[in-house]
């Protein structure tokens, strides 16, 4: 199989996982047109349509679905034969998962450290935690607490964070007391577990109220339908944040306190190999506080960098 065609499986598991265009380019690192492009000819080349798409959503079709799971097993065995070949060239890459953020400047940091390979899938921070733990790989972008690295056996480094916002009906963009928000907690726990967690900690301290929804409306047009159905304002979750706004929704910062979302790198404890230990100074010397420390900032309970 050709470089091309691995790399169009890999933008077929992105759009699958975002079930949204836009947000799987921005994640790509490529432009929205061609990434469609590379979709459609991907359909082309399988005789399948992978998608069902219009100006409002995106869905995946029956095939779709069917060969997801195929797609994510041919690209885990196509890394595991890089890896292969690395090992007896002496020059294996350093493998690094993500759940949504990256740093925007990660190849200029890493490009004379080490040889280092994004992974394909796409997953929540706590499985990308596990695999980290389990050797399925060395680094993950991720939130975590305390807890699960003493559980885990992991070591963590903050790499980023987010101050999250608000989003609203109507066209008032001043500012909202995090007590006068809601904050969505979904009833899918495989896929929600951290931010069912962060959630939780949210409304405990700060008065926001937990609304528990199951439609897996924390992200995309089920969250907005939910903002829309409220009278409250509803905190967006980081993998939210990107997502361009409907016309009749709007922003708002949220204060007293403000609320903040750490990304951490987190490595195995035992970790003794020079590559990663040099890709893990060299994505996180320098990256400064944030603003997670400032007077007003929240940080939930068990956060490694509170």
């Amino acid at each position: 199989m050709t470089g091309m065609e691995l790399r169009q499986l890999r933008y077929f598991v992105a759009v699958a996982e975002e079930l949204n265009f836009g947000r799987a380019a921005e994640r790509l690192l490529i432009a929205g047109p061609s990434l469609s492009q590379q979709i459609k000819a991907l359909e082309r080349d399988l005789g399948v349509r992978l998608f069902d798409r219009d100006r409002r959503s995106v869905l995946l079709t029956p095939a779709g679905s069917a060969l997801l799971p195929h797609t994510r097993d041919l690209l885990e065995r196509a890394a595991d034969l890089r890896r292969r070949a690395g090992r007896l060239s002496g020059s294996e890459p350093v493998r690094l998962g993500y759940v949504n953020w990256l740093p925007p400047d990660l190849t200029a940091r890493t490009a004379a450290v080490a040889q280092l390979h994004i992974d394909a899938w796409i997953a929540p921070s706590h499985t990308q935690a596990a695999r980290v733990a389990d050797g399925s790989l060395d680094l993950a972008v991720c939130w975590v607490r305390d807890e699960d690295l003493r559980q885990r056996g992991l070591h963590a480094r903050l790499i980023g964070a987010d101050r999250l916002y608000a989003v609203a009906r109507g066209d008032d963009t001043s500012d909202v007391a995090a007590r006068d928000t809601d904050v969505l907690l979904d009833g899918d726990t495989t896929s929600w577990s951290s931010w069912n967690a962060y959630a939780e900690l949210l409304a405990r301290d700060t008065g926001a109220r937990a609304v528990r929804i199951a439609d897996g409306g924390i992200t995309g047009p089920a969250f907005f339908d939910h903002v829309r159905r409220g009278g409250r304002p509803v905190v967006n979750s980081p993998k939210g944040q990107t997502t361009p706004l409907p016309p009749d929704l709007v922003r708002r910062p949220v204060v007293t306190p403000e609320i903040h979302w750490t990304w951490s790198l987190v490595r195995r404890e035992d970790e003794d190999r020079p590559a990663v230990l040099a890709l893990v100074d060299a994505l996180c010397d320098g990256v400064g506080d944030l603003g997670i420390h400032a007077p007003d900032a929240w940080l939930p309970a068990g956060d490694p960098h509170r």
